[in-house]
């Protein structure tokens, strides 16, 4: 069955010139007939044994499509937009320059319609039906068929199959347990716990020691020191005036701050006591 018949249309996407079946690129496709039957083998002069064809591609790998084709003279200007088709020769063999094919290639999203087809008479009265003329060269006809062209279908991405077991799985979610002492709640997910938890739990790691103590980083780590010259072994001499020293160091029981700083509000309390002197009404002098 043929892309036609299927409801494929395909455009051509390059044009060239080739020497034989064993020049030709391996996704064109060789021109050796015309449609009239004749061989569609281009030659210089009669003397020349050897020849040059025309091929097409259809491959839409490079994403470009022939869009427009013309034959142009050697006194002509290539128009702009299009190029010389390329050529894939045997070593000492070249195209003749009096005529040129040229052809216009564009991204295949960028048009509608493309280039569908190209074909080859020997007779220039011969019409070919649903084809546009382009031209006579080198004793033949080049005629080209235009219109609209299926898009490439996009390419299915691969699939991880373990990937997709995975999601198939049967087992519903089983339901919550009461809350009991032995059931406690189940924890959160990391990423469901807020920033502000997720720094303070950041915070308290850090203030812990490394061996697990009470004892963390402080405020004083860092700061530096120094022993005053009362407890200085080397200022002093020997350790037994060091120690000495320290044994007249009094540690002071909670009793004995209270008792040296007890305080007892005496003199508070006798003039809370005090009361201001009242004055009678009957001491108070008539008016005369």
């Amino acid at each position: 069955m043929s892309l036609m018949e299927r409801g494929v249309v395909r455009p051509i996407t390059a044009v060239a010139w080739t020497s034989n079946s064993s020049t030709c690129p391996k996704d064109y496709s060789l021109i050796s007939i015309t449609e009239d039957g004749a061989a569609a083998n281009f030659t210089r002069s009669f003397g020349m044994k050897s020849g040059y064809y025309l091929c097409y591609s259809k491959d839409l790998a490079g994403g470009m499509v022939v869009s427009d084709i013309q034959l142009i003279s050697d006194k002509d200007s290539i128009p702009h937009g299009f190029s010389y088709i390329a050529e894939h020769l045997e070593p000492k063999t070249s195209v003749s320059k009096k005529k040129r094919v040229c052809v216009s290639i564009v991204p295949v999203g960028s048009v509608d319609t493309a280039v569908l087809d190209i074909k080859l008479t020997a007779k220039s009265k011969m019409m070919l039906q649903h084809h546009t003329y382009v031209g006579d060269i080198h004793g033949y006809v080049l005629w080209c068929r235009k219109g609209y062209f299926s898009s490439p279908m996009p390419q299915a991405k691969p699939r991880s199959v373990s990937l997709d077991l995975r999601r198939l799985s049967l087992e519903q979610p089983s339901a919550p347990l009461p809350l009991r002492p032995s059931n406690p709640p189940p924890a959160l997910p990391h990423n469901k716990l807020s920033q502000r938890r997720c720094n303070l739990h950041t915070k308290d790691n850090l203030d812990k020691p490394a061996d697990g103590s009470i004892q963390g980083i402080t405020a004083l780590d860092g700061v530096p020191f120094s022993l005053h010259p009362k407890f200085d072994i080397q200022a002093n001499g020997t350790t037994l005036q060091l120690n000495s020293q320290l044994n007249n160091i009094r540690i002071k029981s909670l009793q004995d701050i209270e008792n040296e700083y007890n305080y007892t509000f005496v003199v508070e309390e006798s003039a809370a006591k005090r009361t201001r002197p009242s004055v009678s009404a009957g001491s108070t002098p008539s008016a005369q």
